[in-house]
């Protein structure tokens, strides 16, 4: 039979690796992974998450979530909360204009992580961390390995569990602000400096959860930038 060479294949999205975990399970411990979402909007709060998979517990969709689909996201989120432990940390766009987006996003990790550990039967061995450099200085956690490294949400299945966790906490918050402050098209673009975003800032003023901060060179921003951001993590 020929074969329709016009039949495009469907893309492989690759799933995040257990190397982390596996590690950690055979010594009969825990990893904990955590992720953020939300860095680069000029609206809204960071959201991060913590998750501590329950040991030897994996599930294909486990992935970075700006390579899933919302309802793949969905799906995904339903299940880690069946099969971990979990946490969120959450940080205001008022102590982003205070702290500064950096540091904002260090606390709303500890904050995570923290409200987690009330929860954990014991430590983890190790906390993988998505890019950012986080520590503690006293406290059970300033023995814990941990480790930050680039693209976490590729290597670590538990850092890849953080990310959809918060991206999905975020969505809904946006959504509901969606309500609470029409005319900014919030649950579009999530409160990311797209082309309609900026607009209706300038058309309708800022609302009280823009970063105040991040609005200073607004009139400098480039549209391209902001809309591959949006098609990534919408």
């Amino acid at each position: 039979m020929e074969k329709n060479i016009n039949i495009k294949k469907r893309k492989r999205i690759p799933r995040a690796k257990v190397t982390f975990e596996k590690e950690a399970w055979q010594r009969g411990g825990l990893l904990c992974g955590i992720d953020e979402v939300g860095r680069g909007c000029l609206a809204g709060p960071v959201i991060t998450a913590a998750v501590v998979l329950y040991p030897k517990k994996v599930f294909p969709l486990l992935k970075d979530s700006k390579l899933l689909s919302h309802d793949q996201r969905v799906r995904a989120a339903k299940w880690i909360k069946t099969h971990s432990w979990y946490a969120y940390g959450i940080v205001s766009h008022h102590e982003i204009d205070c702290y500064n987006i950096y540091q904002a996003t260090k606390i709303a990790m500890c904050r995570a992580v923290m409200h987690l550990m009330s929860q954990l039967p014991q430590l983890p061995q190790k906390i993988v961390v998505d890019a950012m450099p986080l520590s503690f200085t006293d406290g059970p956690l300033q023995f814990c390995d941990i480790v930050s490294i680039p693209f976490a949400e590729q290597q670590s299945v538990s850092v890849a569990a953080a990310s959809i966790l918060a991206k999905v906490k975020r969505d809904e918050l946006m959504n509901i602000y969606e309500k609470i402050f029409p005319g900014y098209a919030l649950a579009q673009h999530k409160g990311y400096a797209t082309t309609i975003h900026r607009h209706s800032i300038f058309t309708e003023g800022r609302s009280i959860i823009h970063r105040n901060t991040f609005l200073k060179d607004l009139k400098e921003m480039q549209g391209d930038e902001y809309e591959q951001q949006i098609a990534l993590f919408c």
